[in-house]
């Protein structure tokens, strides 16, 4: 097992105790008062609940919670309360696939089609060609489908969810760059259940969740106890205010976002990526070999300015430096949760921030705790980032008022209701229907789920915008146009795949796709 000359000087709490908290010598001394400064941008930031754990050579040093479980409910957060991590386990997932390399069951560059020979893209030479590698370093080439803020048949399983792909067509071009996805990681992990002969979901809790005592750990909200009563509530920044929203179930594309745990749980994930990596409490659970490269460099991603180290991605991992430190980390954002996950190798250094809202202030406590173990000159990252959000918030807020100032005052739509309502279809994104609700209005349901429901408003001639009833996926604008007839002949849909600012809302959006949903007929 790993030694730490760090340890010497760290007096930490019995794992049976609520907190792990820092001793006040040496290197912990820096530390001591981590907890005030935590706890004082969280409320600054309004965020209703986090929590964050520090692993440093093999050992959690400190795993603490701040607030509460949401603003409803006066539970402290503590080490063992469950948030969703989402995107961090995108690293869990390859590394699951990283096992059954090891396990010689399969090998990074084999073809999916060998494994999944339902799986199909638009273009055919691509279908043939895409390898499990092209999944886990997002350069497939096709992009945003689900995740955060957006809704994609919900409720249907994950092979249909995939089959749905062949339809899309591509951002860029085959292993050209990088554009991130969510479903062709949902694709990797119905490789380890076909491979494996047991689900995504049962091969993580039985190979990592279990070996790495993540007790607490599970993939899926459907999997919460009913007597559980230490999970985290999401909450979201919508029209000014912290406010409560509900649960969002992400089966649908689970290998790449439902990961639910503790802080005390990643720190023993994180706790399997430092010092001799793969090695936990003296067990080897995954190669050298496999373990070097799921954190090597696989594609290359945009320098954030030209005096930055070269940026990459690798197998779940975004690798980059910070303070001349090489660093592995990767982000986790979903409706009501924010995580940010960091790993310092050089320092043997690791970090989990958690919180229950979407916010901007977990890097400035990353940076903080890098900066106090490594001894560096200290900045007032807390104010830094704040500053930074509230000229973000406002200039973001000024694009979305520009966009308002447009709307055309006055105007009427040239289809009336019932010309409007009906169904309309599209190959990728699957039915939507128009129908009149009881108050004489018009409202969207996508894909018959009974859940992707929005209010139409109308905005000005036959444009609309429509407002999701979980009023945590927001809005969008639709529009009309009409047949050769003079009927609805089309809808169409505009989906932000990713907003400007989500505490702004949906719109103003750099990154959307216009789908054209013809009218069906009888």
């Amino acid at each position: 097992m790993r030694t730490s000359a760090l340890l010497a000087s760290l007096c930490t709490a019995s794992l049976l105790s609520s907190q792990v908290t820092i001793a006040n010598e040496g290197p912990g001394q820096r530390l001591s008062d981590i907890d005030d400064y935590i706890e004082q941008g969280r409320q600054q930031w309004q965020i209703p609940g986090m929590a964050v754990g520090i692993v440093h050579q093999d050992r959690l040093i400190h795993a603490q919670g701040y607030g509460s479980l949401g603003l409803e409910h006066d539970t402290p957060v503590d080490q063992d309360t469950l948030f969703g991590v989402a995107s961090t386990s995108k690293a869990m997932t390859a590394t699951a696939l990283g096992m059954l390399v090891d396990d010689g069951k399969l090998d990074w560059d084999d073809k999916v089609i060998e494994h999944l020979p339902y799986f199909k893209l638009s273009d055919p030479w691509v279908t043939q060609e895409v390898r499990i590698r092209d999944l886990l370093t997002h350069r497939v080439g096709v992009g945003r489908m689900t995740g955060n803020r957006i809704r994609f048949m919900p409720t249907s399983d994950r092979e249909t969810v995939i089959r749905q792909m062949r339809y899309h067509e591509f951002e860029q071009p085959f292993r050209s760059s990088y554009v991130y996805s969510n479903v062709m990681y949902s694709v990797a992990g119905e490789i380890v259940a076909e491979v494996s002969g047991m689900s995504w979901d049962d091969f993580v809790a039985q190979r990592i969740f279990t070996p790495l005592d993540m007790t607490r750990s599970n993939t899926s909200i459907t999997q919460f106890s009913e007597d559980d009563q230490n999970i985290a509530f999401p909450h979201q920044f919508i029209e000014g205010q912290i406010q409560p929203i509900n649960r969002r179930n992400f089966d649908n594309v689970g290998p790449s976002a439902s990961v639910n745990t503790s802080v005390r749980d990643m720190a023993q994930w994180i706790r399997l990526q430092l010092g001799e990596a793969g090695v936990y409490n003296g067990q080897r659970l995954v190669s050298e070999d496999v373990m070097l490269e799921t954190h090597q460099p696989q594609n290359a991603l945009k320098r954030s300015h030209n005096e930055a180290s070269p940026a990459a991605y690798g197998f779940g991992w975004s690798l980059n430096s910070y303070q001349g430190y090489a660093t592995a980390s990767h982000g986790g954002a979903t409706d009501g949760f924010n995580t940010s996950l960091m790993l310092v190798p050089e320092l043997d250094l690791g970090i989990i921030v958690i919180t229950n809202t979407f916010e901007n202030y977990r890097p400035a406590v990353v940076n903080e705790i890098i900066d106090r173990v490594a001894d560096l000159p200290r900045q007032d990252w807390k104010e830094t980032q704040w500053d930074a959000y509230q000229e973000r918030f406002a200039e973001v807020m000024e694009q979305r008022e520009a966009i308002e100032a447009e709307r055309q005052s006055d105007t009427h739509p040239s289809l009336n209701k019932e010309q409007m309502t009906g169904r309309y279809e599209d190959d990728l994104y699957g039915e939507v229907e128009v129908f009149a609700t009881e108050d004489g209005n018009l409202a969207l349901h996508f894909w018959d789920d009974g859940e992707s429901i929005l209010d139409l408003e109308h905005w000005h001639h036959d444009t609309w915008r429509a407002s999701y009833r979980n009023r945590a996926q927001r809005e969008k604008f639709v529009h009309f146009t009409r047949d050769r007839d003079g009927e609805a002949g089309a809808l169409h849909v505009t989906w932000t795949l990713r907003p400007a600012l989500l505490q702004v809302g949906i719109y103003p959006t750099p990154y959307s796709r216009e789908t054209r949903f013809q009218r069906k007929t009888d």
